[in-house]
């Protein structure tokens, strides 16, 4: 695990390249994408569900100083929040359910964006000082932020639809190590298997590497409130996402989990455990899974396909295909 008295290791273009051949080698069929129907990572994150753990996710990368100092200074996630949302699952959804095209495309789009964020730290905090160095395509950060969508993800399922067996653990984490050569993170950089992965969590809650700055609190204050957006998280979603912190972070993020969250928290697990798996297909399932079977059928994606894609990428179709 990188710590912060270490020399930073920088995903080069060269990397990128390398690790986006390397994923290119492992599919059989391009039009599946890297994945494909017949995958664990496929089966979990079609699920609308998943958004239960996005505040979650959304906290502990606010955590790293290097994320909440590049929110600052290189983003308008609080004055358009909505675009910020559909521009992260833009990238993310294409790399698990477009086209191998696609997902490449979009592994590139993403490195290029990543070049132009870097800077310095405002403010000592944690394990950082002032003045620190920081910029995306950086292998620690990278990892950081890729292991929170990856936990979260899990948790939110389990939520929804009750807990995975350790042998689909396993295989979702394996795949999810071909996602993250998408992300610059090559396999030699992560953690061996799920239980290693637990572990390094647990050991990066606990770290000096991360660390609440007064920045952090306001964005995630304002987060959890919807700022900038007609939308307003649910009392019970926020005390979704505070039950689901580690304990550390309820603490330096200043979040409330008294009687009353504690309360709207098992209410609210306990009836998606009930109501979740009714949902009919068009709603539970995102747009952009409908639209990969459909491409898979050799049919373009319908109108209920494109008005969820609206709602999750703020567009009708998975983007860089042949035609973009």
């Amino acid at each position: 695990m990188h710590l912060s008295g270490d020399c930073p290791v920088h995903v080069s273009p060269t990397d990128s390249e390398s690790l986006l051949a390397s994923v290119a080698t492992r599919v059989s069929d391009p039009n599946a994408g890297i994945f494909g129907p017949q995958s664990v990572n496929w089966r979990i994150n079609r699920e609308s569900a998943l958004f239960l753990g996005a505040g979650r996710a959304a906290l502990l990368q606010l955590a790293h100083p290097w994320v909440i100092a590049a929110l600052v200074e290189h983003s308008n996630v609080l004055e358009r929040p909505i675009a910020r949302f559909h521009n992260t699952f833009r990238i993310v959804f294409t790399m698990l359910f477009g086209s191998l095209e696609q997902a490449l495309s979009a592994a590139r789009h993403l490195y290029k964006l990543h070049t132009a964020i870097r800077g310095e730290l405002k403010e000592d905090t944690a394990g950082w000082k002032r003045g620190a160095h920081y910029e995306a395509n950086e292998i620690a950060a990278l990892r950081w932020v890729y292991a929170t969508l990856v936990e979260s993800a899990v948790i939110a399922y389990e939520c929804a639809l009750g807990p995975l067996a350790a042998a689909e653990r396993e295989q979702y984490y394996a795949e999810s190590k071909v996602l993250a050569g998408l992300f610059g993170l090559p396999a030699a950089a992560l953690p061996r298997n799920w239980s290693a992965f637990l572990d390094y969590n647990r050991e990066m809650h606990a770290s000096g590497e991360l660390g609440v700055s007064s920045e952090a609190r306001t964005y995630a204050t304002k987060l959890l409130a919807g700022a900038g957006s007609w939308i307003r998280p649910p009392f019970w979603y926020n005390a979704l996402t505070t039950a689901w912190m580690p304990l550390r972070f309820r603490d330096e993020f200043s979040l409330r989990f008294g009687t009353e969250e504690q309360s709207a928290a098992e209410h609210a697990a306990h009836r998606l455990s009930k109501i979740y798996r009714r949902l009919p297909a068009a709603i539970r399932f995102v747009g952009p899974w409908h639209e990969a079977q459909a491409r898979l059928a050799g049919r373009r994606a319908g109108l209920l396909t494109q008005c969820s894609n609206r709602f999750w990428i703020g567009e009708p179709r998975l983007p860089f295909g042949s035609k973009e």
